[in-house]
């Protein structure tokens, strides 16, 4: 049989990797960072090559690395699963999932009973970290990813389909001269995700206004604060109908009741063989019957 290198070795390299650090990947692994700096280094020496670039404070894969974690983290998630099924006193299934934050607190955490009751053996990791659909494969079995398309090489599942709401603080209709006309967004900050840069433009054009520039646009990568930022007054937000009803927050209306279609769905996204999993497909299946709404 072919000589392998230690498994330490392996699980030392995957979590610095993963992590972009060795301090990081220390804690998570509980070795002493010169142990696992060791560890990492005694795989290069195996493979006869560095396998990344060290910077400050932060490690990064070069080309060989990257090539090496894409093939060898799922095979080691795929052991560490086996191991936990089988020293585990009842079967546990475990489903790495990446999903946005808003989209979990509003649609799928209210739920997660119902998710339990039927399906008590399936736990989920949850992953809100970026780039979920660039990770699939790589340490997620499966996301839910706010996009416009899929790439068809994936297995996608549209869960929705959604309109652009302006959604504004309510004493932006109680002031003295309150926001009730699209011109007045030129006095008024635009905020806008970046998962859903377009959604202003879409908004915009199909309303038949195209001349209109909002005072500024800010952008977030949380949709939980671009609602709060929008209640304390500090812009308009551009999101979806769902984001607005799901917040119930009685300090934010509807500003204009002009109905644009999104570009953007929130679609379940894995790779075609993942489906063929039992955590995959029971949580799919359950996703599909329960959450979804197309």
């Amino acid at each position: 049989m072919r000589r392998l290198p230690p498994l330490g070795a392996i699980e030392a390299f995957v979590q610095v990797a993963r992590l972009g650090s060795i301090k990081a990947a220390a804690e998570d692994l509980a070795l002493s960072a010169p142990a696992l700096s060791r560890r990492v280094q005694s795989l290069e020496r195996f493979i006869a090559k560095p396998l990344f670039a060290r910077r400050h404070q932060a490690m990064v894969l070069n080309a060989d690395g990257e090539r090496l974690l894409a093939q060898i983290a799922p095979v080691l998630d795929s052991l560490s699963d086996a191991v936990e099924s089988l020293t585990s006193t009842t079967e546990v299934l475990r489903l790495r999932l990446g999903i946005l934050p808003l989209y979990a607190s509003q649609k799928l955490f209210p739920r997660l009973g119902e998710l339990r009751t039927s399906h008590p053996e399936l736990h989920l990791d949850i992953d809100t970290a970026a780039h979920l659909v660039s990770r699939l494969g790589d340490g997620l079995d499966a996301v839910i990813a706010l996009s416009r398309e899929i790439d068809p090489s994936f297995y996608a599942r549209r869960l929705d389909r959604n309109s652009v709401y302006v959604i504004g603080a309510r004493s932006l209709l109680e002031r003295a001269d309150p926001v009730t006309r699209p011109e007045q967004l030129s006095t008024l900050t635009a905020l806008v995700h970046r998962d859903m840069t377009d959604t202003f433009t879409a908004w915009r054009t199909a309303a038949g206004l195209d001349d209109i520039e909002p005072l500024a646009i800010d952008h977030f990568d949380s949709g939980a604060l671009m609602l709060e930022a929008a209640a304390q007054g500090l812009g308009v937000a551009f999101m979806h109908a769902s984001h607005f009803e799901d917040a119930n927050d009685p300090r934010l209306v509807r500003l204009f009741d002009i109905e644009v279609e999104s570009p953007y769905s929130y679609w379940f996204v894995c790779r075609p063989r993942a489906l063929q999993t039992k955590p995959v497909k029971l949580f799919h299946d359950w996703l599909i019957r329960t959450v979804a709404e197309v």
